[in-house]
């Protein structure tokens, strides 16, 4: 197909939702992309529905086409062709929408979780930059005319800070270099997965992290449920969502326990993906046969306890940030004017 980019979260939300819609109404796949089509003015989204609908019209199946555009994700079109054995194609499509919508969320927290910090330190080391290269030749020249000169800690700076305008365009080059390299980083999927892999080691964000991807595993979880896969199934499945190298090997080891004779909700306590609580909710579900509601509750809590947890992190970082600003400041203006006060009071 011409178009191989994969969708973003907002764009298979939106899809799915509106399919399910079209579906919901007794309306078939065919009669609904061509609906579609003729209301989408997006370029790019036109091509993708015409070319479902080519799909279709060739007596292919929904998710076959989903899967021959080459810009959903497996577990999407894995998703479809449950929904389409089970006759619930309209509901998969719903719940797609909102697990997407979700993790667009998620996302958007990550985001804001690592942006704010780099923002404040990126001002710091421009505040610092301009003290060093900028106020601290002005304080020398004073002392210059007043028959001294800038020594110690101070003296230091002056001469990093004259360093730092002599090399001023190579500098400038490999910032320029390094937040290129970041971007395209930021921007891969590869890239993605190595960052995120690196701050949910970092102990400062690990929590976060794991708090993340407890709350992934369980929206996972009620979606694969409630399409009727077995949990032993939704477990294969949600494994390849989560991207967190430790909740893969708590979800193997969760398989291990059920394989061994344990019931689901013991088996997530002992592998650790869910609190003893959490697991006598499943337990509850499963006697209720509300499982898949249990899961979006636990994932709603996880949702809002890592919105929670975003908030505090910036709470803390936001007066720490700026008390070290502070005193990094003060300790550079201190370091030049009380040796300049001791020059006036000898001079007076």
């Amino acid at each position: 197909m011409s178009v191989k980019r994969k969708l973003s979260n907002t764009e298979i939300s939106s899809f799915c939702d509106q399919t399910a819609l079209i579906l919901s109404a007794g309306i078939t796949p065919v009669e609904g992309m061509r609906i579609l089509l003729s209301d989408t003015k997006d370029t790019q989204g036109r091509r993708i529905i015409s070319d479902i609908l080519e799909i279709c019209e060739q007596g292919e199946p929904f998710s076959k086409a989903l899967a021959r555009t080459g810009v959903f994700p497996d577990y999407a079109v894995n998703m479809v062709t449950v929904g389409e054995e089970s006759g619930k194609t309209d509901e998969v499509m719903r719940a797609l929408a909102e697990y997407y919508a979700k993790e667009e969320m998620i996302a958007d927290n990550l985001k804001s979780a690592v942006r704010y910090p780099l923002i404040m330190i990126g001002m710091m080391l421009i505040v610092i930059i301009v003290l060093i290269t900028k106020v601290l030749p002005i304080f020398n020249q004073v002392f210059i005319q007043l028959g001294s000169e800038i020594t110690g800690f101070s003296r230091s700076l002056l001469l990093l800070g004259g360093q730092i305008r002599n090399y001023s365009i190579v500098l400038i080059a490999i910032l320029a270099v390094i937040v290129l390299l970041v971007l395209l980083v930021a921007k891969t999927t590869r890239g993605k997965r190595l960052t995120h892999r690196i701050l949910a080691k970092f102990p400062l964000t690990r929590s976060f992290f794991d708090n993340v991807a407890a709350g992934r595993f369980a929206n996972g979880m009620a979606l694969t449920l409630s399409s009727g896969l077995d949990t032993y199934q939704s477990l294969d499945m949600v494994s390849e969502l989560v991207d967190h190298r430790g909740m893969v090997q708590k979800i193997t080891a969760c398989k291990s326990y059920i394989e061994g004779g344990d019931n689901f909700s013991d088996a997530v306590a002992k592998a650790g993906i869910f609190s003893n609580l959490h697991a006598k909710m499943i337990a509850v579900g499963f006697r209720t046969g509300n499982v898949d509601v249990v899961m979006n509750k636990i994932s709603e809590n996880y949702e809002k306890e890592t919105g929670d947890r975003i908030y505090t992190i910036i709470a803390i970082l936001e007066p720490t940030l700026v008390i070290i600003l502070s005193l990094i400041v003060g300790l550079i203006l201190l370091s030049v004017i009380l040796p300049l006060m001791g020059i006036m009071t000898s001079i007076g």
